[in-house]
């Protein structure tokens, strides 16, 4: 049989990304290892030069970002605004019904993995810098708290940069008080964006647009327009991920003073976490997609390829959207519309990885201080995980600071993160791939549940798909009826 050339030069072009950036993850972790092995300076590479090697990372890393204000705001209120409320709703009923579902899924698995194997028994978990672990005093019904208020952030123009969060301090009459429930309760804005709060007020703004499209039909081409526009700018950027997934990983590799050291001592919690954090992905929710599509997971993670070693690479759900996105809409065909809307609900609340995460480590802590947990501490410790890891922010290692939250549920102190956050940097990429997966398939399962009403319910010309379309102008007559139809379909004879 005859080599067909022209099939693998086909192959090659259409999976050249991908392979570029699974080859970019490799050449880091090689990097980095080889790095190691010829210090800079003395024996072991200095903060600055670790920086130096960082820097180009950092700069993919910064750009992915900027894109996530623009993405999420616009996507968002295009896809919402395109279809009828009845639609929205069932769509956002869906999505939000799957990613509660697979995160209670993740947490049990994590409960039974670790209480099963024990990592944690009759082993010493070294000692640790306590300082680097998150000092903030915190209780549990104050980051729930947070979490509704940053639903509603009062200032939209400040959700793009701050986040609300509650703070604790002694009372000025009795400032050695140790019950922190007796402290004085205060708040604070923190740098970072209120993702959630956008997300909360795009939709919202989408439902009145789709609610008013008569009117409003150049508004809603305004936002189709820009995401259209934003995306073409993300298709540009993420062709530097392969070069910027190198950096990243070689300079965290090291950042890590001993990497035998680490692994030594928390071998088996690390392998008990990172193990069932890829059996979740890509059995569990590859069994689940399976069964309520019919379609072949393999296939479709393969699809999916360029995100997570995006995601593996940047450690950020938030971050890695944009390529999600593309992959979903171009190599899986998804609908736009579906996509758009569904993903950046999914990077803020479907932290399925992060919620098997702290479950078990907050009962590796527990076994590590020989701490005796009854049922109910482990029901209180999956609700609590599972609550955690809705209001973890979809950036790098912010797991480790909704951990503490998850420990307040069985009294151990904050102090104890530290315990694990030698080999939490490499944990978090593992939980940001499988969360990252997690929402595609989300994304899938919801579309293909959507389609007949999708194909029903037209958006203004063709809604997002054809974006490519919407620079005619208004006036023009076939774009005047096909509009008309969409916007009125009890009166097929009307005209804009």
């Amino acid at each position: 049989m005859q080599f067909k050339w022209a099939s693998v030069w086909g192959f090659v072009r259409r999976n050249l990304l991908t392979t570029l950036t699974i080859l970019g993850v490799i050449v880091g972790i090689a990097l980095g290892l080889g790095l190691r092995a010829v210090p800079a300076e003395g024996d072991s590479w200095s903060q600055r030069d670790v920086t130096y090697i960082n820097y180009v990372g950092d700069l993919f890393l910064r750009t992915l970002k900027a894109l996530i204000l623009p993405l999420i705001v616009s996507s968002l209120i295009a896809a919402v605004g395109s279809l009828d409320l009845s639609l929205s709703k069932k769509i956002g009923g869906r999505a939000v019904l799957y990613y509660l579902a697979t995160t209670v899924l993740a947490v049990i698995l994590g409960i039974v993995l670790v209480v099963t194997i024990k990592p944690g028994s009759d082993r010493d978990g070294g000692e640790a810098d306590a300082s680097e672990a998150p000092q903030r005093n915190v209780t549990t019904v104050d980051t729930l708290l947070d979490l509704v208020r940053n639903m509603f952030p009062p200032n939209l123009v400040q959700a793009c940069t701050q986040q609300y969060q509650t703070v604790l301090k002694p009372p000025a009459s009795k400032p050695d008080e140790t019950d922190i429930y007796r402290w004085t309760i205060t708040g604070a804005y923190a740098d970072g964006m209120n993702i959630l709060g956008l997300v909360v007020a795009s939709i919202v703004f989408g439902v009145a647009l789709g609610a008013t499209k008569r009117e409003n039909a150049l508004v809603l081409q305004f936002f189709q327009q820009l995401s259209h526009i934003v995306m073409k700018v993300t298709g540009w950027v993420i062709w530097l991920s392969p070069v910027g997934v190198t950096f990243l990983i070689a300079a965290k590799i090291l950042e890590i003073e001993d990497l035998g050291d680490v692994f030594g001592k928390l071998g088996l919690y690390f392998a008990v976490v990172a193990g069932g954090i890829l059996f979740h992905g890509f059995v569990v929710l590859s069994l689940l997609f399976f069964l309520l599509t019919r379609n072949n997971p393999l296939k479709f993670i393969a699809n999916m390829g360029q995100a997570l070693a995006t995601a593996f690479g940047t450690s950020s759900s938030s971050a890695s959207l944009p390529v999600t996105m593309q992959c979903l809409e171009e190599k899986n065909n998804i609908d736009p519309r579906v996509s758009r809307f569904v993903l950046p609900i999914g990077a803020t609340i479907n932290m399925d990885g992060t919620a098997l995460y702290e479950a078990v480590a907050a009962i590796f802590i527990a076994q590590l201080r020989g701490l005796s947990l009854s049922f109910g501490n482990v029901l209180a410790i999956s609700i609590t995980a599972t609550a955690a890891s809705i209001g973890a922010a979809g950036i790098p290692q912010a797991g480790l600071v909704t951990l503490v939250m998850v420990l307040d549920t069985v009294g151990l102190p904050a102090e104890d993160v530290s315990l694990i956050i030698a080999v939490d940097w490499l944990l978090d990429r593992f939980r940001t791939l499988v969360n990252v997966l997690g929402d595609s398939f989300g994304a899938a399962i919801v579309y293909h549940y959507s389609k007949a009403e999708l194909q029903n319910t037209k958006s203004l010309e063709g809604g997002l798909s054809g974006a490519t379309h919407l620079s005619q102008d208004l006036s023009d007559p076939e774009l005047a009826y096909h509009t008309d139809t969409i916007l009125a379909n009890d009166d097929k004879n009307s005209r804009l």
